[in-house]
């Protein structure tokens, strides 16, 4: 699994929230702004970087 670890636009290093804003979201009883929120991702475009993260691993390498 990749993991974004720094913002693209900012630099700010944001890898060290993905794990738990992942687990957090894909169960859907929390709202992925809430979650956000509550972590201190407050730039925009860092929240823009995590909620659109997509693992590609999993597709691109399908054979482990």
């Amino acid at each position: 699994m990749m993991v974004p670890v720094r913002c693209f636009s900012c630099g700010t290093v944001v890898g060290e929230h993905w794990e738990e804003f992942d687990e957090r979201a894909q169960e859907g009883d929390e709202d992925p702004q809430e979650v956000l929120d509550e972590l201190g991702v407050d730039r925009y475009c860092c929240r823009r970087m995590l909620v659109s993260h997509t693992d590609l691993v999993d597709v691109v390498s399908p054979y482990q």
